[in-house]
């Protein structure tokens, strides 16, 4: 397993615990920032200890032998994180210490799972999701803090009654930076997350059984919000005076026929709008989320767009295809938007995607493994989730041959 860890082993000696001009000698392991104190048993005099070099001084058999002593103590203990390396265990000056004094095996608490998920498994994680990460560990401290009055606890003590506290604490949590209570699919995101993590404990023989055995996580099927054809014809048709508001409604416009989100969208470079051998531009860009390549041709309404803005200061200084805004702002004047476009929906950018894969797409008779592909979607079976958009165009096409079989 490859580590980013730096270990080092040095010896001191404790003077405000002298006693008759000897003092207990002491190893100090470091791992990265954390330190633990090994008492050695030993007393050595002061008179000959030498506190740069970590070592007695001069070459008298007393100091000969504390030396060569020490000498042992620092190979034992280079042998227990080398131990400890080669098993893929957590590695911690306690737990060093701990195998060093031939204590009882490593005891494995839910701040050290924690610490090796984001040591690890975090690595691989795109940064906005590893963030979503401490969001959940940040909570789980709250709760043990409320519930257990404690900061860390043991993992062979979360059971099915851990996750059961956990989830009842998230339900009457008022995070700060949430508006609102979190939603009860908000809540088992987190308790996925914990389950990933603990699922990862178990992978490493850190903990026997599976607490979430009898813990069932099932997410409610939300109905995905979308512009209608009259509601994005409504937008696009609106002029608006205020720069900030034409811009904003020109990124909103651009998303609804590329079906970029938000993150994608802003970090998009002039360079990844490419043409084809026949001419066609194309976005070549990967999912921020999850890195998923996405390779969309682009309709002529979104290549205006991009063409409005090749030469705009902000853009251009920031090296980018449009101007950066904030998710915030851009909500925020979504708002606005949405206002003096008599739409009475929570408007907001992520909307733009999701009126992509149905207004624009799917019921224009665009398969869905198409839109699939497009949204950057890793299965189909994520992109179901607007396959409702299917059934609204089959009963309107079935209504239009009601009509014409009448007319006869």
């Amino acid at each position: 397993m490859k580590t980013s860890q730096t270990f080092r082993v040095y010896f001191t000696i404790k003077s405000d615990k002298a006693k008759d001009g000897k003092a207990p000698l002491y190893a100090a392991i470091t791992v990265n920032k954390e330190k633990a104190f090994v008492a050695l048993k030993q007393q050595i005099s002061m008179a000959i200890w030498d506190f740069g070099k970590g070592a007695a001084k001069g070459t008298r058999e007393e100091s000969r032998k504390i030396n060569t002593y020490l000498d042992e103590v620092r190979l034992s203990l280079g042998n227990c994180y080398k131990d400890l390396l080669l098993k893929g265990k957590l590695i911690t000056p306690a737990i060093i210490k701990n195998l060093f004094l031939g204590e009882a095996d490593v005891t494995y608490t839910m701040n050290r799972m924690m610490a090796y998920h984001n040591e690890t498994a975090g690595k691989s994680l795109n940064p906005a999701t590893m963030r979503h990460y401490l969001v959940t560990q940040r909570y789980l401290s709250f709760y043990l803090a409320a519930n257990y009055r404690a900061d860390d606890i043991l993992l062979r003590d979360i059971d099915h009654g851990f996750i059961q506290g956990f989830d009842a604490f998230l339900r009457v949590l008022r995070p700060k930076d949430h508006r609102k209570p979190l939603s009860d699919n908000g809540i088992k995101v987190h308790l996925k997350r914990l389950k990933k993590m603990v699922h990862l404990a178990q992978d490493m023989k850190w903990l026997d059984g599976d607490p979430f055995a009898t813990f069932r996580i099932r997410m409610k099927k939300v109905a995905r919000d979308y512009l209608t054809d009259a509601e994005l014809s409504a937008i696009e048709k609106k002029t608006f005076e205020l720069a900030r508001l034409a811009l904003i409604k020109d990124l909103f416009i651009f998303s609804c026929y590329t079906g970029l989100a938000y993150g994608d969208l802003m970090s998009l470079k002039p360079n990844q709008v490419v043409m084809a051998e026949d001419g066609d531009l194309w976005v070549r860009t990967a999912r921020e989320k999850t890195l998923e390549p996405v390779n969309i041709p682009l309709l002529p309404k979104a290549i205006d767009i991009i063409n409005k803005y090749k030469t705009n200061e902000r853009a251009l200084y920031d090296g980018s295809l449009f101007p950066v805004m904030s998710n915030q702002k851009v909500n925020s004047y979504l708002k606005e938007i949405a206002d003096c476009c008599g739409i009475h929906k929570n408007l907001t950018f992520h909307m733009a995607r999701h009126t992509f894969a149905t207004t624009v797409t799917l019921s224009n008779g665009v398969p869905i493994e198409t839109v699939s592909k497009i949204l950057g979607h890793a299965k189909v079976a994520t992109t179901q989730i607007y396959a409702r958009v299917v059934e609204r165009k089959l009963k309107d096409d079935m209504n239009t041959l009601k009509q014409r079989l009448a007319s006869r």
